[in-house]
């Protein structure tokens, strides 16, 4: 609870904080060193997740110190997590399209928090007990399946629904009976060119209809973007 409750705590000051630098309004300002260094809020975030995973491991759950290490590691991670496309590409993408991806791991990650802080498993099957032995193989059986139908979103380029379907059990079964994404593996390896041009036409429609949805959501989180010129 202290982890989630602190990520997401962080996430929404760091935002808030860095729409005030960019709008040039309030006390808050770029952390530029004496040699004109930009140094990024992931830095910060790295070095509080180091400490804090040292001390999770020391104090192996005693006291008060277990707690301050769970607060320490919810805040390194958001912090990192909301530089995550910038340390990708290698390049300040916080304010473009790209940054968006930072964006999508916090959401996605306060989502799995938020999961496992409600006890739900990560894989829709918490454990199988001392039970009979076709109880187990079932249950290993559908294990598996799941893997294999979550897998099989990924190649076929859906990763937001991979990322839901997995503590989920049935989520992915649709996305991978549908077609692929024009641009997957899956597409370059196993479709024709007419397959590719019906898989393109399908894209299209399911861009033209969630996508603005999409970055409705990610402005009002992270902040309308600009585009870089090319």
């Amino acid at each position: 609870m202290l982890c989630f409750l602190t990520f997401v705590a962080t996430f929404l000051v760091t935002r808030g904080i860095t729409r005030l630098i960019r709008a040039g309004r309030g006390p808050f300002r770029n952390l530029v060193t004496s040699s004109g260094t930009h140094i990024h809020h992931s830095v910060p975030g790295i070095i509080l997740l180091i400490v804090g995973a040292f001390i999770a491991v020391a104090t192996a759950g005693l006291g008060v110190w277990f707690g301050i290490a769970a607060v320490m590691i919810g805040a390194g991670v958001s912090l990192v997590l909301d530089e995550f496309a910038l340390i990708l590409h290698l390049q300040d993408v916080y304010w473009t399209n790209e940054g968006r991806l930072s964006v999508n791991l916090v959401s996605l990650t306060a989502a799995y928090l938020g999961l496992a802080l409600t006890g739900l498993s990560p894989i829709g099957v918490d454990d199988v007990g001392g039970g009979e032995l076709a109880l187990r193989i079932g249950a290993i059986g559908l294990v598996v399946l799941h893997g294999l139908l979550v897998l099989t979103c990924v190649l076929k380029g859906k990763y937001r629904l991979a990322v839901f379907a997995l503590p989920i059990p049935g989520l992915a079964f649709g996305g991978a009976m549908r077609l692929a994404r024009p641009g997957s593996v899956w597409a370059r390896r196993r479709y024709s060119q007419a397959r590719v041009a019906a898989a393109t036409k399908r894209a299209e429609r399911f861009d033209d209809r969630w996508s603005p949805w999409i970055d409705r959501w990610d402005s009002l989180v992270g902040g309308v973007p600009y585009h870089r010129p090319d």
